[in-house]
């Protein structure tokens, strides 16, 4: 998750007076946590880790740059692994991965700004589904308005046993290609599910792609979902994810991509 300061957005943003909420609940308990086990510890390679979560009993919603490793290659779906309701060393469920598909118009070596924010979305197919009564997965919906009232629930480098839940922040401002957010986020964060609570649904309206600074208040940048899960699922109906001849090949980066990216990858 790379920290961006935000010179481009503070042109369209209007002023607001908004406090930064810090405020983080973490579930380490079971009983706290039991309605948010279809958030999981998505582990990279051995060396790092985003935040990911079940929308389907087989598909993994996170953030695109998560599939690049600190050297911007591509990872292997063997080198990724989901533990959903991870907590305290345990997880509720484990899966290995099938394949990993990001949005078609993300580019890791893209310049930082709301384009890139826009697509930094990804889904992973598990090679096997999770049908377990305690771990329900989310619905998804189109983006909240300005000034509603979001949470967040994440891992991060110094909570990464334990996911930690936000739901006192809210949506400072909805462009078109990038979310906002008044939610705190720290490395790890990044794929991490924005929700809106609804009085009958608890539903994903976002994906937390990285930390920024509008000014000098801390903020977190979300990819809206209008559209981007659908766009991915077809070219996963299309086969994408799947080189000829192996399951385990997801698209490869483009030739000559920068390799600082890094943002996500937490050393012991």
């Amino acid at each position: 998750m790379r920290n961006w300061i935000l010179g481009g957005l503070l042109t369209v943003l209007p002023f607001v007076a908004v406090a930064q909420n810090t405020g983080l609940f973490s579930m380490e308990s079971r009983q706290d946590g039991r309605a948010w086990e279809a958030v999981g510890r998505l582990e990279l390679g051995g060396t790092a880790f985003c935040t990911g979560t079940l929308i389907s009993q087989d598909l993994v919603l996170t953030a695109a740059h998560c599939l690049y490793n600190e050297d911007g290659e591509l990872l292997s779906p063997d080198d990724i692994q989901f533990l959903a309701g991870w907590r305290n060393g345990r997880a509720a469920a484990y899966r290995r991965v099938r394949r990993a598909v990001a949005h078609p118009k993300y580019k890791l070596d893209a310049e930082p700004g709301p384009d890139r924010v826009y697509s930094d979305i990804a889904l992973i197919e598990l090679q096997h589904p999770i049908r377990n009564t305690t771990i329900i997965p989310f619905a998804t919906e189109d983006r909240p308005d300005i000034g509603d009232e979001v949470g967040v629930v994440s891992y991060a480098h110094n909570r990464s046993e334990a996911p930690s839940m936000q739901d006192t922040c809210e949506v400072i401002s909805a462009q078109d290609n990038v979310l906002v957010l008044s939610c705190s986020v720290d490395f790890g964060s990044s794929g991490s599910p924005v929700f809106a609570f609804g009085d009958d649904e608890t539903r994903i309206v976002s994906v937390v792609s990285s930390k920024a600074k509008s000014g000098e208040m801390p903020v977190s940048l979300g990819a809206p979902l209008d559209g981007q899960i659908a766009t991915i699922k077809a070219l996963m109906d299309e086969g994408a994810g799947f080189a000829e001849g192996s399951v385990f090949r997801p698209f490869k980066a483009d030739a000559g991509a920068r390799k600082d990216t890094g943002a996500k990858f937490i050393r012991p």
